[in-house]
């Protein structure tokens, strides 16, 4: 028969477990304090290696994508704000504001053709022969970043992927699973017909046409009856070729 601890016994298991608590609480709090002086430590460091590089880290668009890695793994944003420390030795604040001024710029003249959506690719290359006589680069990771902070905007401007391909989004229209899929079946001509969604998707006529015609009314899509086979084709410019804007003013 077991015998119940007597109140002596439950003091002094609760006396330990009050010390086991404190003792945790103790180490939990040297663990953050020495956390916090690393994080201080490596904050100056990264302020030196910013001023020895800055050259670097303002034309070379591979260095700055690594010196923005660092940045993120000890807490710091260089473009959280145009002012302080890091846009006055690097002015990359200015630097992403001005790309997204232009960003902004080839989404609207180009939305005519693509009806609010365009490849990333395609637009670092219309990006690329805006800024032929700019001193600095510019990467699709540039790119990404002065994106991600045009979300004050509003609604639009975000980057979907469609398959493989990331896609900048420069209007709120809402694109569900079927949309995704023939864009990223298009991909591979830039065109889609009805018989060909039907055959690779393996979808019912109606589901076909009523997607394809929504893509259609949202601007996204151009078709074409001119074909000898008779077929319309449904065309996209935001997974086609540049040649697709070759009649956009993007100076």
């Amino acid at each position: 028969m077991r015998r119940r601890p007597g109140i002596g016994g439950l003091q002094n298991a609760a006396a330990a477990r009050d010390q086991y608590r404190l003792l945790g609480e103790n180490v939990a709090k040297l663990r953050t304090d020495l956390m916090k002086e690393q994080l201080s430590t490596f904050r100056s460091q990264l302020e030196d290696f910013a001023r020895k590089h800055k050259n670097d880290i303002r034309k070379n668009p591979a260095f700055r994508s690594q010196f923005h890695e660092m940045c993120a793994k000890v807490g710091v944003d260089p473009l959280a704000s145009n002012k302080g420390f890091w846009a006055e030795l690097l002015g990359i604040g200015d630097f992403y504001y001005e790309l997204g001024v232009q960003i902004v710029d080839i989404c609207l003249s180009t939305r005519a053709h693509n009806g609010g959506l365009i490849s990333l690719e395609e637009l670092c290359k219309l990006l690329g022969q805006r800024r032929k006589g700019a001193r600095e680069a510019v990467s699709e990771d540039d790119c990404l970043r002065a994106i991600s902070k045009l979300k004050v905007l509003g609604s639009g401007f975000e980057v979907i992927s469609v398959g493989k391909r990331k896609v900048v989004r420069s209007v709120p229209t809402e694109l569900n699973k079927d949309h995704n899929e023939i864009l990223e079946l298009a991909q591979a001509q830039g065109f889609v017909t009805v018989d060909e969604v039907q055959r690779r998707l393996s979808w019912p006529s109606g589901r076909a046409t009523d997607a394809l015609e929504t893509l259609l009314d949202e601007g996204l899509a151009m078709i074409d009856d001119g074909d000898k086979d008779g077929r319309r084709r449904y065309w996209f410019p935001c997974v086609s070729s540049i040649s697709s804007y070759a009649g956009a003013d993007t100076s």
